[in-house]
């Protein structure tokens, strides 16, 4: 690690400190795809540090604070520098002539935006600015187009975005957008009693006719992961993921007796940015809004830019506020406040006090606890800075096959263990023309569907793949980048 100061001439030190991570000699051998330079080191760009030196990257990564780099520097195969990003000369000192990718993920957006016009001036490189404002929102076009941005990133926004979407779809723990929405993959746990328990899925696609497709289990405190076939047979507590287009999705949870209506209410603990968007939207879907928020000028600012909303000056880990503005009546309860703590102990509040089957959305940011909040029973978990981050990581997967069949979207399954992609093919792809079952498909790899000329495919043995398909793929395969990553050429 490089720490760089200012000198009391007005010149530069740099301090050399060995902060390198020790996997970086283990892992010498291995091939490099591209340079990134990460700006900040919070939660965006330290999981992003660590997702992408794991994926083979020249990662390295600049802040202000040392302890901040120290850590990332010592806990992932990166380099640190400790300094300002926006500085030209720092910049230099990162290689950014060399560069392949800037991704500036401080906590300024004029910061990042600078961080962007600079590397883009001095190295040429592909640009990616957090850009988090509201104010900002809709000038992004313009912004991009002015400084050269490759990607504009707003975690609250996306995280909002995410919220909304359950909020369609309470029965859900999580839905991800697939070939721009027209597939969706979504989580959902099997209750006891339910008609998929003890059932294989064989017996299932007979019984329960529908265009849905399961394409991985959860099962067990280790949440091990695995890829079915037919045969395989599920149990209440499994948590499955499965594909399909938006009606038929809604019309399966129908048929196995689970919740699939619009939640009409909704209480907001956290008038932050993201309870800002997120109330902005389901206001313009005629969803009943409260927002509890305990900053007065806080408040008088949402009651302005949010008419149509009920806004509480108060604290929501006072119960008695809670319970005078309903909480036991409402569909559904987001906890949004900075504290995951508190928005824990407020999810779990809600679901006792709560008089009808509560739709839960519990922001948490520290994905190291994932295992312990798993077994809480807190609804959807919603964590921005991994939203962001695999965001950014699928914009990276895509520019090191630009003309190739690359991934146009990205969405981990469950972190580490299995990934689920789309590829849009291109000409001279592999795996064009050939049925599926003829072409040698790595273990641990599923083609679930494919998304054709405005129809939803769901993947047999006898299905070929065309150049235009949006193909949507599931693997415990950590990395794929390009199409062809699914076969085995050994």
């Amino acid at each position: 690690c490089r720490s760089v100061t200012n000198s009391p001439d007005g010149g530069r030190e740099i301090a050399f400190a060995n902060f390198s991570s020790p996997r970086r000699a283990e892992r010498s051998g291995m091939e490099i795809d591209m340079k990134i330079i990460v700006v900040g080191c919070g939660k965006v760009g330290s999981a992003l540090a660590e997702q992408l030196s794991e994926e083979g990257h020249d990662v390295s990564v600049v802040d202000k604070n040392p302890q901040v780099v120290n850590e990332v520097s010592s806990q992932f195969d990166v380099m640190g520098i400790v300094g300002n990003g926006g500085s030209y000369s720092v910049q230099k000192d990162l290689g950014v002539e060399d560069a392949d990718l800037m991704i500036a993920a401080s906590d300024s957006d004029e910061l990042n935006l600078l961080c962007c016009l600079i590397a883009k001036k001095a190295g040429d490189c592909s640009t990616i600015a957090r850009v988090r404002n509201p104010i900002y929102n809709s000038e992004v076009g313009f912004l991009r187009e002015e400084l050269g941005l490759s990607l504009t990133v707003n975690p609250e926004y996306a995280a909002a975005m995410e919220a909304s979407r359950l909020l369609k779809f309470p029965s859900a723990i999580k839905i991800e957008p697939f070939a721009r929405g027209h597939i969706e993959l979504l989580k959902i746990s099997v209750p006891a009693n339910s008609p998929l328990d003890g059932h294989t899925l064989a017996h299932i696609s007979r019984e329960i006719k529908g265009d849905v497709l399961v394409c991985a289990v959860e099962r067990g405190q280790e949440h091990d992961v695995t890829i079915p076939d037919g045969s395989f047979r599920l149990h209440a507590g499994d948590t499955i993921s499965i594909l399909a287009d938006p009606q038929s999705a809604r019309v399966f949870a129908e048929k196995i007796g689970l919740k699939n209506n619009s939640a009409a209410s909704c209480m907001i603990v956290g008038g932050g940015t993201i309870g800002y968007y997120l109330a902005k939207i389901l206001l313009e879907n005629r969803t009943a809004v409260t927002i509890i928020e305990k900053n007065p000028e806080r408040c008088l600012g949402l009651a302005n830019d949010l008419p149509g909303a009920n806004v509480i000056c108060g604290d929501a880990a006072n119960q008695n506020v809670l319970l005078e503005e309903g909480v036991e009546n409402v569909d559904s309860f987001v906890s949004l406040t900075g504290m995951d703590e508190e928005n824990i102990f407020l999810s779990l509040y809600a679901r006792k006090a709560s008089k009808r089957d509560v739709k839960l959305i519990t922001k948490v940011n520290r994905i190291n606890y994932d295992d312990i909040i798993d077994d809480m029973n807190l609804g959807s978990i919603l964590n921005p800075q991994q939203i962001a981050a695999d965001f950014i990581v699928r914009y990276v997967r895509a520019m090191e096959n630009s003309t190739s069949s690359n991934v146009e979207t990205l969405y981990n399954i469950i972190e580490n263990k299995a990934e689920a992609l789309e590829f849009l093919i291109q000409a001279g792809a592999p795996v064009i023309g050939i049925p599926l079952i003829r072409l040698p498909i790595k273990a641990g790899v599923l083609i679930a569907c494919i998304y054709r000329k405005h129809r939803v495919i769901i993947a047999n043995g006898q299905t070929q793949i065309e150049i235009n398909d949006r193909v949507i793929v599931v693997t415990t395969h950590i990395g794929f980048q390009d199409i062809r990553d699914i076969l085995d050429e050994e």
